[in-house]
């Protein structure tokens, strides 16, 4: 009499909903990453997209904001990479540069303000979606 065995699938629901989120926050980190680059390189040119803001209490020069997004930029589109093979290392330098580019763009409101605004809400959705993922959960590589 032949028996009937199901399997179950070698990952779990929990691990699949880990790496959907990881990999979310990985897409969005480097989507964000390669933005602030673009940002970046405007910034440095002195393009004529930013707002002119003599009274501001973080005032910088804009070839500073600039440079400071580029830097953030490079890093977050690196941690992007590390984030597609779940490297933890990655999952706690995602969150922390997904923090510093939502400091970065809340200083920088004045200078273009939709565009900082869109920014903060997508590092904070990086660093929900890299935060709400266990680490028993999560994927190994």
């Amino acid at each position: 009499m032949a028996s009937t065995h199901t399997t179950r699938p070698s990952g779990t629901t929990g691990q699949a909903w880990a790496g959907g989120l990881t990999v979310f926050a990985a897409v969005m980190l480097g989507i964000t990453g390669l933005v602030g680059i673009f940002r970046g390189i405007m910034a440095i040119a002195e393009d004529e997209v930013f707002v002119d803001t003599p009274n501001y209490v973080f005032k910088f020069d804009l070839t500073s904001w600039g440079w400071i997004h580029l830097i953030l930029g490079l890093v977050a589109l690196l941690v992007s990479f590390g984030l597609y093979r779940t490297a933890t290392w990655a999952r706690v330098a995602g969150v922390g540069i997904a923090a510093l580019i939502i400091i970065a763009n809340f200083l920088s409101l004045p200078y273009y303000p939709a565009w900082s605004i869109l920014m903060i809400a997508m590092s904070g959705f990086i660093v929900w979606a890299l935060c709400t993922v266990k680490r028993d959960d999560s994927l190994r590589a």
